[in-house]
């Protein structure tokens, strides 16, 4: 007797897409058929199955959809970003799109893969020989980087492409990353690389310079909270919008941290019984302080009252909020109320209500204050989480800022010192940013260069020549307000080099800076602006009417620069 259908599904593949089944199901459906044993997890059910299931990504859907129609596609791609915010995924799509055939057979490659075709069918179920994947977080050394390059003299089995997907490339060693610059800047027309990593900055500027760089951004909470609210719509779960709020923001910007959240969420809810995820039950879940809380946590802290105010926190630590949360929750109503006080726009997933109360606490603050509880909580923050009583570290830092609450900022110190005739403000001064842990004024000794030239001018002046050639080389700056510093590095540096840095920039300064590493779009680094007006300047020759009339005469001449040329004429003479 034959095998019924339901048979024969139960010993399929319970990864395989609904698709290859030929069941005409979507996945959720399918999956909720399946028993027990074979559940998936939400990150790996609901992850995208074309370029519109990736979302908050579509500057670079764009871009890719605009390469693949006129055919400018790149040899290797570079997909960059924080956890979970579809960076393998996006290799996989790719890989997709460049080798649908369509469900005829006869498609071209296409930003809209059909996930019908053979190609599509077998990239999704992670079965097709001609797209290889590697984990270079397993596989850095060269030996693995040689095969390689040994497979990709020969043509595709089957697509239109081979495709190799190595994700955390950064991971890859040294003479990895060499073995492989050679094939990476001219493989064969029949390969495309696919590279996903966390740490660009570790990733060899010889290496990036051959690839097609696609940074990938943090997903917003709004969409994020939308996102989950679709996710548990499919899985017939209710849900408070608040819960949906909660998860995304604590998945900071990563999709799959949320999905893992939400499922997390969903079991928590059925043990409870009722079978709907609570804002309470996440907060409780997650050790999340209740905003209501925070908020009137904040407002007993400014007032001063410090029996009701350690009362209030030990209220939340029975609840489970842990000391380092109930801290952070803090310093994020500092950050809310000193957004407010500058005008800027207010959080869409807050109540009116809510909004109206951010906005007159933050009237009645003013931007000294606003900072030194920033910088008190932060400290207290860093105590707690090294401590080894958190809970009675976290009670001192809270304290610690009840009573600097009322106090005066230092500026404002040093003009009543002054007042009163005293010739110790700048003491006094110096002492009260000394014991909350604010950055005193610069003193008269300090230096501030205008711009990051000055800067370099003033560690060349001082003899760190060493420090001022790798910051032209590799540091690209993102802000320059000394003493603070944001930066991209477009290349690798020495372990300890930062630190280096740091001791560099007060010693010639004689203030210390504060260096911060940032994503997104930057300038490039003095070296790359050089090498790209170097580039320029040669194309400008290089097309100019007499050079191309000298190299039709002189096929086999050469074009070089003044130093090349006099190195080769010493070299003969």
């Amino acid at each position: 007797m034959p095998d019924s259908p339901d048979s024969e599904i139960a010993e399929r593949d319970p990864d395989m897409p609904d698709d290859a089944l030929g069941l005409g199901l979507s996945e959720p459906e399918q999956a909720s058929s399946s028993s027990d044993s074979s559940y998936r997890v939400l990150a790996r059910k609901y992850r995208p199955q074309n370029f519109d299931g990736l979302i908050g990504q579509d500057a670079m859907v764009q871009t890719l959809g605009n390469a693949i129609k006129r055919g400018r596609l790149a040899h290797a791609f570079l997909m960059t970003g924080v956890r979970g915010v579809g960076k393998t995924s996006t290799a996989r799509l790719i890989a997709k799109a460049l080798n649908c055939i369509g469900p005829d057979g006869k498609g071209e490659a296409t930003i809209e893969p059909c996930g019908q075709c053979e190609h599509c069918l077998a990239i999704a179920e992670g079965r097709h020989i001609d797209v290889i994947e590697m984990d270079a977080a397993s596989h850095t050394g060269v030996d693995d980087v040689r095969e390689i390059i040994e497979a990709v003299r020969y043509a595709a089995v089957s697509a239109r492409y081979k495709i190799y997907i190595i994700d955390e490339v950064h991971m890859l060693s040294k003479n990895a990353f060499n073995a492989l610059l050679k094939t990476l800047e001219e493989p064969p027309a029949h390969v495309k690389f696919l590279f996903a990593t966390t740490e660009v900055n570790k990733v060899p500027i010889t290496v990036l310079s051959r690839c097609q760089r696609f940074d990938l951004k943090r997903i917003p909470v709004e969409l994020l909270a939308s996102h989950f609210a679709d996710v548990a719509g499919q899985e017939k779960v209710e849900a408070e919008e608040e819960a949906f709020t909660l998860i995304a923001q604590a998945a900071e910007g990563s999709v799959r941290d949320g999905l893992s959240i939400l499922d997390q969420a969903i079991a928590h809810a059925d043990m409870e019984g009722a079978g709907k995820i609570t804002a309470d039950q996440l907060r409780s879940m997650l050790g999340l302080s209740d905003s209501g809380a925070t908020r009137r946590l904040f407002g007993l802290m400014l007032a001063g009252d410090a029996q009701a105010m350690l009362a209030e926190a030990a209220s939340q630590y029975a609840l489970g909020v842990e000391p380092q949360a109930m801290i952070s929750g803090l310093l994020g109503e500092v950050h809310r109320l000193t957004l407010a006080k500058i005008g800027g726009p207010a959080d869409p997933t807050m109540a009116a209500h809510v909004r109206e109360e951010i906005s007159a606490q933050a009237e009645a603050l003013t931007f000294p204050m606003l900072h030194r509880l920033w910088q008190l909580l932060l400290k207290g923050h860093d105590e707690v989480a090294h401590a080894a009583m958190p809970r009675e570290a976290g009670d001192m830092a809270l304290l610690r800022v009840a009573h600097a609450a009322t106090m005066p900022d230092p500026g404002e110190l040093a003009k009543m010192l002054n007042e009163q005739g005293t010739t110790k403000a700048p003491d006094a001064l110096t002492e009260a940013a000394r014991e909350e842990n604010v950055p005193a004024s610069p003193t008269p000794t300090a230096i501030r260069p205008d711009d990051f030239d000055a800067l370099l001018a003033l560690l060349r002046q001082h003899k760190f020549v060493n420090i001022e050639m790798t910051l032209r080389d590799v540091m690209r700056v993102a802000e320059f307000s000394p003493p603070l510093l944001a930066y991209q590095l477009a290349g690798p540096v020495s372990p300890g080099f930062m630190r280096e840095l740091a001791d560099a920039l007060k010693k010639v300064t004689g203030e210390r800076w504060q260096l911060e590493e940032r994503m997104g779009d930057v300038e490039p680094s003095i070296l790359e602006s050089e090498q790209a007006a170097a580039d320029a300047e040669r194309q400008a020759i290089m097309e100019s009417p007499l050079v191309k009339a000298a190299f039709a005469a002189f096929p086999d001449a050469e074009l070089l620069d003044s130093n090349e040329g006099d190195k080769k004429r010493s070299a003969s003479a």
